[in-house]
């Protein structure tokens, strides 16, 4: 820990950085820091949320302070919870340790009781401030927030595409646009989903495994929209599903044949229910059904229909794009997001980060403020 803050804002960004550390550990809950500091801003104790159903953040940050806790400010990224859940409330023991101010990123997004975890601090005489850092305290909550007031997943989309914004050639071949470096984010970003999900197109084209290698904290149920079941019962996906399960997602004109195979393979299969396109999957029926399983993080690796599909329905939250430097032309090459499109240019996105990662490059980035 730092000798000393400078401000109250710094020891904010370090309980986010601190929060941070759970992302991937912690779902379906949301990721929490927090920091004791005396009047001086001189660290006392610091902790986070590590893991689901473990300690919160408050509660760890306490335990690190000891008696120190007395009298002194507990800085935290989300409001202390005031509910019983797999731990006791985190306000009942900011009450016992006699802190005297606590200082809050952000409100809970859901109303977990009767009374606030603000409120109950307020009503004991401890002096709460609500707001430092609140944009970023709240983007950090985002998938945590979809799933708690949206009932599904907050989708992540992902993409590699050349320069000239294509997915493959002409022929339909991937392998490989981006590098081993962009290759290893995405490895990185697939170990902390719940859900990956393709069209049937990818896997008839590249026959995908869909896992993160080496693994990270979750284990991803793998998906594939498929209307008509068309997946094959010998690719990849449909191996090793005790260790990396698979759902494939089709609607009423999937060969009942096929399902009973896949099944028998166990493999998954999610009918949708009858849509406006009955050709395809209702998109927010099997979003309701993975949110119903408490299923947090989304990432949709595509195809290009997919991608379009996605972004059509307006159901994307963030964006993990991989830019090569290459070319490859041709009209019948597949353009990186399909579908209707926009009819006007949209706004850019939200915070944009641009990493420069062995020639490829890295943009990332939110389509809506937090």
């Amino acid at each position: 820990m730092s000798a000393r803050f400078d401000s109250l804002a710094d020891v904010m960004r370090h309980a986010l950085e601190l929060a941070s550390r759970g992302i991937g550990r912690v779902e379906p809950n949301p990721p929490v820091g927090a920091v004791i500091v005396d009047d001086a801003l001189r660290p006392l104790g610091e902790g986070w949320h590590q893991q689901f159903g473990g300690p919160h953040a408050e509660v760890r940050a306490l335990a690190a302070a000891g008696g120190q806790a007395h009298g002194a400010t507990l800085v935290v990224t989300l409001e202390p919870c005031a509910h019983h859940g797999k731990t006791p409330p985190c306000v009942d023991a900011v009450l016992a340790a006699g802190l005297r101010r606590v200082v809050i990123g952000t409100r809970d997004p859901v109303l977990h009781a009767d009374v606030r975890g603000l409120e109950r601090l307020r009503d004991a005489g401890v002096e709460v401030e609500v707001g430092l850092l609140e944009p970023e305290c709240r983007r950090l909550i985002g998938p945590f927030s979809t799933l708690m007031t949206r009932g599904r997943p907050y989708v992540h989309a992902k993409w590699a595409m050349t320069l000239d914004g294509r997915l493959a050639t002409r022929t339909g071949r991937a392998q490989w646009i981006s590098n081993e470096q962009s290759r290893g984010i995405v490895h990185e970003l697939r170990g902390r989903m719940d859900a990956i999900l393709v069209g049937v197109g990818t896997v008839l084209a590249d026959d995908p495994q869909l896992t993160a290698r080496p693994p990270g904290p979750r284990t991803a149920v793998r998906i594939v929209l498929d209307s008509r079941g068309r997946t094959p019962l010998d690719c990849r996906l449909t191996r090793e599903t005790d260790r990396y399960p698979t759902l494939i997602a089709v609607t009423e004109g999937a060969p009942a044949s096929w399902q009973s195979a896949m099944r028998e393979r166990s493999v998954e299969i999610f009918v949708s229910p009858p849509s406006a396109d009955a050709a395809r999957v209702d998109l927010p029926a099997l979003l309701s059904e993975l949110g119903r399983r408490r299923m947090t993080n989304l990432l949709v690796e595509g195809g290009s229909e997919v991608l379009g599909a996605f972004f059509d329905a307006d159901l994307v939250e963030e964006v993990h794009v991989f830019i090569a430097p290459k070319v490859v032309g041709g009209r019948g090459a597949l353009a990186a997001v399909g579908g209707r499109g926009q009819e006007r240019i949209p706004d850019p996105l939200h915070d944009p980060e641009y990493r420069l990662l062995d020639g490829d490059v890295y943009v990332h980035g939110w389509r809506r403020p937090p």
